[in-house]
């Protein structure tokens, strides 16, 4: 991997990463406010959850690979 790819990456890492923060405020707001609409809170952390899969496959990219 190169150092631009590397570059890339972390910094499509710090982009999800972010949206993932927002995405847990607006969850919070949402749940926390009388008659809430529960599917669009469903919604928000079915994305929040593929967002999490994506910042894990990017970190999983960023790590090397140790044989022991």
């Amino acid at each position: 991997m190169t150092d631009e790819d590397e570059r890339a990456l972390r910094e499509q890492l710090a982009r999800l990463q972010q949206e993932h923060r927002d995405l847990d405020a607006a969850i919070a707001a949402l749940a926390a406010s009388p008659g809430s609409d529960l599917l669009q809170v469903q919604r928000l952390k079915k994305r929040k959850l593929g967002l999490r899969d994506s910042i894990r496959q990017i970190e999983d990219q960023l790590t090397p690979d140790i044989i022991a």
